[in-house]
């Protein structure tokens, strides 16, 4: 096969349907799935992504700011679109102007959006615990006199929080006081006239914890692209449940060549070979998303062959062990993230964001 891109990234659309059809199974029909496509869907490309996600039928989406919600809108999504980050006040008409709802997670925001002259519709974001953004209990009084002072009904559609810890079920116990919390909490805005407000609390790791954390939302980021929250998540479910990997990291052999026992390769001879070894050249590097961290220790899979990294990775370039492996110039090498990240001792979601969002990416399994 002769191919047009050095390095692409492939994501089968087969594998996004059975994720989401796997999440759907969790779900009472009336709790809402929201696919988390923030930080460019978790580097599976946020346009191609969403439009895979909205084919299949998720209900809404999630994402870190107003500029990727504007994105999504331009290219034909029109379900609703939550950003879960920090909006800048500058932002809140063009929130406005797409039909994007914004999270209010302090004083000064909902300040910020009450002098606003063209208002989104937002979601009250509340701190049970995990003491990032979010309104804390102590405040709600004040929070509370500030909406009911001007005409909010129309603009405050939600409320919601974030679990700090849900990533065993054996292991509820502060899931459920936050719960508890949040659930004090929702009857204090219906009291205050705020009625049916959408509530959520779970992202991937509250999903699978059980349907007691559900309420009328979920937000699912990691478990969409078929990757598991938590090590205790996967090792209690897996059998239950199969999350399938939608994303892989491909390029091609550049060169070849051989070097004598006791040789080095690559920045500063760091790896020096113990024996007359055949080596491949690959363009790919850091630029790209490989990890620095990956220099002597990660692998790429040739055909059904393992090749281990030697030496640094550079900015553009890798180089492998391919002694005993038959291949030549051109063929295609693949990279699986979950087991790249295993072989640094990193967590699967830094290695999937910080892939370079320029990268060409493929759409396998594509459904029409």
């Amino acid at each position: 096969m002769e191919h047009r891109y050095k390095v692409w990234l492939e994501v089968s659309e087969a594998s996004v349907r059975k994720n989401i059809r796997t999440f759907r199974g969790l779900l009472d029909t009336k709790t809402q799935l929201y696919a988390v496509v923030k930080s460019n869907a978790y580097g599976h490309g946020l346009l191609q992504f969403s439009e895979m996600a909205d084919r299949v039928s998720v209900d809404g989406f999630c994402v870190d700011s107003v500029v990727e919600g504007v994105k999504l809108r331009t290219h034909g999504i029109t379900k609703p679109i939550l950003v879960l980050g920090y909006t800048l006040p500058a932002l809140y008409a063009v929130a406005a102007k797409n039909s994007i709802t914004v999270t209010i997670s302090n004083n000064e925001a909902l300040v910020a959006w009450s002098k606003a002259k063209a208002k989104p519709q937002f979601h009250i974001k509340i701190d049970t615990g995990m003491h990032r953004q979010g309104f804390q209990l102590e405040g709600l009084p004040v929070v509370i006199k500030k909406l009911t002072k001007s005409d909010v009904k129309k603009y405050f559609v939600g409320v919601y929080t974030h679990f700090a810890m849900a990533k065993n079920r054996d292991d509820k116990a502060f899931t459920q006081k936050q719960l508890g919390v949040f659930k004090e909490v929702c009857p204090i805005f219906e009291k205050a006239g705020f009625n049916n407000l959408v509530r959520h609390a779970s992202a991937t790791g509250g999903t699978l914890l059980g349907n007691e954390f559900h309420m009328d939302l979920v937000r699912v980021g990691i478990g969409l692209y078929g990757i598991w929250p938590s090590a205790e998540l996967e090792g209690q479910l897996s059998k239950k449940i199969t999350l399938v990997p939608a994303l892989s990291l491909h390029s091609v052999i550049s060169e070849i060549k051989e070097i004598k026992n006791g040789e080095g390769v690559g920045y500063d001879m760091t790896e020096r070979v113990a024996h007359d070894t055949k080596l491949a050249v690959i363009p790919i590097g850091y630029w790209h998303g490989m990890p620095r961290t990956a220099s002597s220790v990660g692998c790429v899979w040739i055909g059904k062959n393992k090749a281990k990294i030697l030496g640094r990775v550079s900015m553009d370039m890798i180089v492998v062990d391919i002694t005993g492996v038959p291949c030549k110039v051109g063929a295609e090498i693949v990279i699986y993230p979950l087991e790249l990240a295993e072989s640094i001792n990193a967590s699967p979601y830094e290695v999937i964001t910080r892939i370079n969002p320029l990268i060409h990416k493929k759409i396998k399994d594509l459904i029409k």
